[in-house]
């Protein structure tokens, strides 16, 4: 038996269960009425996006004093796709958020996306969710040129400056445990705190992901001042933060992203931020891969 398309028999029948559909009072998804963030951003005509003032080269302030970096192109994206299906003229309210309280902010409602550099746990989807993955990075350590440590291990018994709270935070420490080094931790409010202790001497080392320590080593006033230790410690999927148990809105980013990946747009916004660090590691290749799903 012989298979095939009638595509005159499939169009009659499109339309005959459109007609049917609006007859029985059923509109079409694009017609249902909004609710949440989409319809409060319908509504207000505002989009207020949360970013880091300090993360480069995600999400920090650039010389202009406005939002730049990776995942601020990339929440642009997101932003541009969802002005085109509420049919209005956004304005894009940037609020600075720090690591401290941009889970609070995504909760309470004070920024509606957080465009930083947020890892995707299963812990923190207790309090909010996440949008499809942005990037794959894993935890190292920004050391001084010249220094003798090398690796990790090597830090035993020195200061190390981290960020109370992240998830580098608690992977460092649990990898230190079981590597059964010890070492000073020693607190920074941000990544340029951070790389300040290391140059003034007053830690051996800033521990964050590879590519936020890369981004602080090439925005130093002297870049050769800066190396990174041997080695990963943790494995880090960041994702854009949005409310919990609001699916329409999150569906209205992954549907920006997806499609940001799938197209090939992702290209230039990847080259522009990291295209001097080389191409692009097999993993980050696979990650847009897999998450540029079909529409």
């Amino acid at each position: 038996m012989k298979l095939g398309f009638n595509f005159r028999r499939i169009a009659f029948l499109g339309s005959a269960l459109v007609s049917i559909a609006l007859l029985r009072g059923v509109e079409p998804a694009e017609a249902q009425q909004l609710d949440g963030t989409l319809k409060n951003i319908k509504a207000t005509s505002t989009l207020n996006l949360g970013y880091l003032e300090s993360a480069p080269p995600f999400s920090f302030t650039g010389a202009d004093k406005k939002p730049t970096g990776y995942s601020i192109d990339l929440c642009a994206r997101v932003a541009s796709a969802i002005q085109k299906q509420l049919d209005v003229n956004l304005k894009l309210n940037w609020v600075a958020v720090t690591p401290e309280n941009r889970m609070s902010m995504v909760e309470t409602g004070k920024v509606d996306i957080e465009c930083g550099t947020t890892t995707a746990s299963l812990s923190r989807q207790e309090k909010v969710d996440f949008s499809l993955m942005t990037f794959v990075d894993g935890g190292g350590m920004l050391i001084r040129a010249g220094s003798p440590l090398r690796t990790v291990s090597d830090l035993s018994g020195k200061k190390v400056a981290v960020i109370p709270g992240t998830t580098t935070q608690s992977a460092l420490t649990k990898f230190l445990k079981e590597e059964f080094v010890t070492i000073e931790q020693v607190p920074v409010k941000d990544h340029i705190e951070g790389r300040t202790a290391l140059e003034n001497g007053t830690v051996e080392a800033y521990a964050s992901d590879s590519g936020i320590l890369i981004g602080l080593a090439v925005t130093a006033l002297d870049p050769s001042k800066f190396s990174l230790a041997e080695g990963r410690f943790s494995y880090e999927p960041y994702g854009f933060m949005v409310r919990r148990n609001d699916p329409a809105f999150r569906l209205a980013v992954n549907r920006a992203l997806a499609a940001v990946y799938r197209s090939g747009e992702i290209v230039p916004i990847y080259d522009r931020w990291f295209g001097s660090f080389g191409k692009p590691s097999d993993a980050i290749v696979a990650m847009y891969m897999l998450n540029g799903l079909p529409e």
